[in-house]
């Protein structure tokens, strides 16, 4: 593959918010057309998360930023503006890729200090984007946990986590692992429409087989349910039975999260595809980025019968990591539902 005016002195135009951070140099290649790579050099790699956020962990790595997964929803779009990019498409196509992250991270980890608290991977941008196909960024994150013998879990809608199942079966054997694997569109003509650049629903209940079937426990977030496109009983039921044939070991439910900018990227998006909902979208968050607390029972007592039904086991992990996705800060004003 030849890559043209890529060289470290090349004047690429970069961003000036890009500089904060190790900049490197810019990326475009064929094989992912529409996207740039901005190549940085982290300076760290564990992420303490703030005590606020009253998350069942302290610590994130992430070796993204910015997603081609292009979720409408994704709470995680205004972190771009902190780089001089956009929420909406620069998000979505303009991906921040921490080369050195596992480097970084196995010095981070070998510190005397270091007391092996359990790592999140995927609480931000998603590990297992396109961007893992070409910079394999994972299996060192992975390997540094598990020789470090630090926990960890992982939150993905890649299917592209089948690659190192290997190595997590392995570091399941010296360290604790969860698995969870976020699945909330089962209809495939909204999913392509709200989740474009995502794995297809049956590849991602491929994959929970497949995860299942390496010997591991896979929880699944059905989050974010959207209000009056996937909260049909008749949705529900569908992808409930279809997460519960493919080996599930338990769920969560809760409904969608709208803060900062992403809301009206969101809107923007449900203005366009579903205008007649609008109206019931700005009535539902009239109050803010949250559910009212009727609905939120509503989607409670609609789902929970559904769950017992399919012998979906509770959260027993209390697998928050998903829902700050949603909102990372505030993550417990909205109750995890199973």
């Amino acid at each position: 593959m030849r890559w043209e005016d890529q060289g470290v002195s090349v004047d690429d135009g970069a961003l000036p918010g890009l500089q904060r951070i190790g900049f490197v140099r810019s990326v475009r290649s064929p094989q992912f057309e529409g996207m740039t790579f901005h190549e940085i050099l982290c300076k760290s790699a564990l992420n303490k998360v703030p005590n606020a956020a009253m998350l069942p962990f302290r610590f994130t790595v992430n070796g993204y930023r910015g997603c081609s997964h292009a979720c409408r929803y994704c709470f995680a779009r205004p972190t771009h503006e902190y780089l001089d990019l956009d929420c909406g498409t620069d998000f979505d196509t303009q991906v921040v890729v921490k080369t050195n992250v596992a480097d970084v991270l196995r010095r981070e980890l070998h510190r005397p200090s270091w007391a092996r608290e359990t790592v999140a991977l995927g609480t931000n941008t998603d590990p297992y984007q396109r961007a893992e196909g070409r910079y394999a960024l994972m299996p060192g994150i992975i390997g540094a946990l598990a020789d470090s013998g630090t926990p960890f879990s992982i939150l993905t809608k890649g299917t592209l986590l089948r690659r190192d199942l290997p190595l997590i079966t392995d570091a399941a054997r010296h360290v604790d692992v969860s698995v969870a694997v976020s699945l909330a569109v089962g209809d495939p003509e909204l999913h392509k429409d709200v989740e474009p650049g995502t794995p297809t629903p049956q590849a991602r209940l491929g994959l929970i087989s497949a995860i299942t079937d390496a010997g591991l426990d896979c929880h699944v977030m059905v989050a974010p349910v959207l209000p009056h496109l996937t909260d049909s009983v008749g949705h529900l039921d569908m992808l409930l039975s279809q997460i519960a044939a493919a080996g599930a070991t338990s769920v969560t439910v809760f409904g969608l999260h709208l803060r900062g900018t992403t809301r009206g990227w969101f809107m923007a998006w449900l203005a366009r595809s579903h205008p007649e909902l609008v109206g019931p979208y700005r009535e539902l968050y009239r109050r803010g980025a949250y559910l009212p607390s009727d609905y939120r029972k509503m989607l409670h007592d609609r789902a929970a019968p559904l769950v017992a039904k399919y012998g979906l086991a509770p959260d027993r992990r209390s697998f928050r990591a998903a829902e700050s996705r949603q909102a990372p800060v505030a993550a417990a004003a909205q109750p995890t539902l199973f």
